[in-house]
């Protein structure tokens, strides 16, 4: 059995701080249950064009306000709350949070992530072998 307490991840090499986002990483690749998981925010106002071409990750939604934009149809979604997207086919997309609010998103990686992975220049993460 693993448990993690959120507490436990803040400020730690699995709290990963970067541009537009912060992901404090709650489980990686080496729990060994094939996928990852992430508590992760979407900074106030940040726009992220994102493609995860080596990864399917589902996204469930706990605080905050934004949208999500399928850039291959143009089609703009709200998030709020209690919204779950699911990238099943490695979408390109554009992920915004509104400007007075942040997103707070728990998200699940197949397959799983290594636990320091920062997006590329196309928006994806490196598979790690």
């Amino acid at each position: 059995m693993i448990v993690v307490h959120l507490n436990d991840v803040i400020g730690t090499d699995a709290d990963v701080d970067a541009e537009g986002w912060n992901s404090r990483r709650l489980s990686f690749r080496d729990a060994g249950v094939g996928y990852s998981i992430n508590d992760t925010i979407i900074k106030e106002g940040a726009e992220l064009e994102l493609a995860y071409a080596n990864h399917f990750e589902s996204v469930y939604c706990i605080e905050g306000e934004g949208e999500i934009e399928d850039v291959a149809t143009g089609k703009v979604h709200p998030i709020t709350p209690g919204t779950l997207y699911i990238l099943n086919d490695h979408d390109r997309h554009f992920l915004r949070a509104n400007k007075g609010t942040h997103m707070r998103m728990v998200c699940v990686f197949n397959p799983p992530l290594t636990g320091r992975e920062t997006h590329d220049e196309t928006g994806a993460y490196a598979l790690v072998e």
